[in-house]
C-alpha cells in the first residue's frame, strides 16, 4: 500500500501556481523528508492531504484513498504536527491530548502520550504558560494519539533543544518501526538526514528531486571532498589527481590536497598520486552536506534535476492535530487549523 500519492497535481491561487504537475508517491512505512525553501509549496501539498486545500488539477490518495472524497477518514488514521501549532490556553496538557483522542475515537490515556512526550509533569498546568518548546511537544503528543497509520510533521523540532530534538527523532524511529509512515517536511536538514529514508526536493511548485540522500548526492554530482596529506605536492602530482576519472576538482594547500570527487574516485586518486612516485601520508574523506546538497537543488539555473526523473511540482500553512470538519473550498487557501476548543 501507498501512503501517499500524488499524480499531475496542479494547485493555483488566482494568478500563482503553487504546485506543478506534481508526482508523489511515498511508501507504506518510510521517513520521506520534504524539503524546499520559503514559499516552495509544503504546506499547500500537506494541505492537499488533509483536505485543507484541494487541487485545481490532479489527483491526490492518502491511504489508498482519495484525500477529497474521503478526508475524515483520512483525518482519523493521520496524525499532524503542524507548523505554527496554536494552544487553547486556559486548557491544560492533559486535557488537550484527551481532546485529540476524543476527536480520533481512541481511548488513549493522556498521561501516557505526555510521558512518551517528555512533559508528564506538566499535565495539570494550563498551556498558556507552557514554553515553546513545551507546546511543540504537546503538538507532538497530540499527533500520537490513535497510533496513526501516517504522521504528518511540519517543521517537529521547531523550540526544541538539542536533548528534546534528539527524543523527536527517536518517537519518529519508534513510530516507523511500529509500521507507521512520516512525512517529514523541516528546514532543519540534519534532522532530515538523521532519520528520513528518502527525500524529495521542491522548487517553485516543482519536485525537482527525490531519492535518498546518497542518491541525491550522485545525481547533483557533489560527491566527496577527498583530503589528502602528500610528501610533496608538485605539478606532476597536481596533474595525477586531475586525470583521474570522477575528479572534478583539485586546490594545493602546502602538503596538502582538496580533491572533489565522486564516492567511487577515492582510490583512484590515491593510486594516482603514488604513479607518480609521491606518498601519501594521511588522508581522510567528507560527503557534502545536506545543506550544500539542498542549496544543489535549489539555486542557480535549476539545471540539477530529479534523481528519480524529471518531475515538475507559496506555502500556506497545514491544519493542526485534531480532526476538522469534511469540506474545503477548492481554491481556499485554508491557512487556518483547527482550533482546539474548550
Amino acid at each position: 500500500m501507498t501512503a501517499i500519492e500524488l499524480a499531475d497535481v496542479t494547485k493555483r491561487f488566482g494568478d500563482v501556481v503553487a504546485l506543478r504537475d506534481l508526482d508523489l508517491v511515498v511508501e507504506e512505512g518510510e521517513v520521506f523528508g520534504f524539503l524546499g525553501p520559503n514559499g516552495a509549496g509544503k504546506s499547500t501539498t500537506i494541505n492537499l492531504l488533509l483536505d485543507f486545500a484541494r487541487p485545481t488539477d490532479g489527483r491526490a490518495e492518502v491511504l489508498d484513498m482519495d484525500a477529497q472524497r474521503h478526508s475524515q477518514a483520512v483525518r482519523r488514521r493521520t496524525g499532524v504536527l503542524p507548523e505554527g501549532f496554536e494552544t487553547y490556553g486556559r486548557l491544560t496538557g492533559r486535557q488537550h491530548v484527551a481532546f485529540a483522542a476524543d476527536s480520533k475515537g481512541t481511548d488513549d490515556d493522556p498521561d501516557e502520550i505526555l510521558e512518551r512526550v517528555g512533559i508528564a509533569d506538566a499535565a495539570d498546568r494550563k498551556v498558556g504558560g507552557y514554553s515553546k518548546g513545551m507546546t511543540q511537544r504537546l503538538a507532538l503528543g497530540m499527533a500520537l494519539t490513535g497510533e496513526p497509520d501516517l504522521l504528518i510533521l511540519d517543521e517537529p523540532s521547531t523550540g526544541l533543544d538539542p536533548n528534546g530534538a534528539r527524543e523527536m527523532r527517536e518517537l519518529v524511529r519508534e513510530e516507523r518501526d511500529r509500521g507507521a509512515t512520516v512525512f517529514f517536511s523541516s528546514h532543519i536538514l540534519e534532522q532530515v538526514e538523521a532519520v528520513c529514508d528518502r527525500i524529495g526536493i521542491l522548487r517553485d511548485g516543482e519536485l525537482v528531486a527525490e531519492d535518498t540522500v546518497r542518491g541525491l548526492r550522485e545525481a547533483a554530482g557533489t560527491g566527496q571532498t577527498l583530503q589528502v596529506t602528500v610528501d610533496r605536492a608538485d605539478e606532476d602530482v597536481l596533474a595525477s589527481v586531475r586525470d583521474v576519472p570522477g575528479v572534478s576538482g583539485v586546490e594545493r594547500e602546502g602538503d596538502r590536497l582538496t580533491v572533489a570527487c565522486e564516492p567511487d574516485a577515492k582510490t583512484r586518486v590515491l593510486e594516482g598520486i603514488e604513479s607518480v612516485g609521491a606518498t601519501v601520508r594521511d588522508f581522510s574523506t567528507e560527503e557534502t552536506s545536506l545543506d550544500e546538497l539542498f542549496a544543489a537543488y535549489t539555486t542557480g539555473d535549476g539545471t540539477t534535476r530529479n534523481a528519480r526523473a524529471d518531475a515538475e511540482g507559496s506555502d500556506s500553512s497545514a491544519g493542526n492535530a485534531g480532526d476538522v470538519d469534511e469540506t474545503a473550498g477548492d481554491d481556499t487557501d485554508a491557512d487556518d487549523a483547527e482550533e482546539v476548543r474548550a
